[in-house]
């Protein structure tokens, strides 16, 4: 069993910054690239951001310049880095990956969410 894990959600201001990390746990072999997506209440998930296993990143036009995506290799965890945040980016957060290897098969995986909420 793989699962993604979402954390760093939370209540900030406009303008203000959150870091959004996702950690894979399981039996791992390798991971494919990674993406977060979000919702919010009423709409379809969108997506946010994505970063291949060998670093390139590809972001919705709506967060360039203000989202960085990364990751860490070595502790199967994707982050995402948000400043600059508006109201319209409040909504659940979610990261996700196409294809995990584990025990001889691959997996497409999504996280159970974490919540971001702009307000002042």
């Amino acid at each position: 069993q793989v699962h993604l894990v979402e954390s760093g959600g939370g209540l900030v201001q406009p303008g203000g910054s959150l870091r959004l990390s996702c950690a894979a746990s399981g039996i791992i072999v390798a991971i494919d690239s990674m993406s977060w997506y979000r919702q919010a209440p009423g709409k379809e998930r969108e997506f946010v951001a994505s970063i291949s296993s060998r670093g390139s990143t590809n972001y919705a036009d709506s967060v360039k310049g203000r989202f960085t995506v990364s990751r860490d290799n070595a502790k199967n965890t994707v982050y995402l880095q948000m400043n600059g945040l508006k109201v319209e980016d409040t909504a659940g957060y979610y990261c996700h990956s196409p294809r995990i290897v584990t025990g001889g098969r691959w997996l497409e995986v999504w996280g159970q969410g974490t919540q971001v909420t702009v307000s002042s």
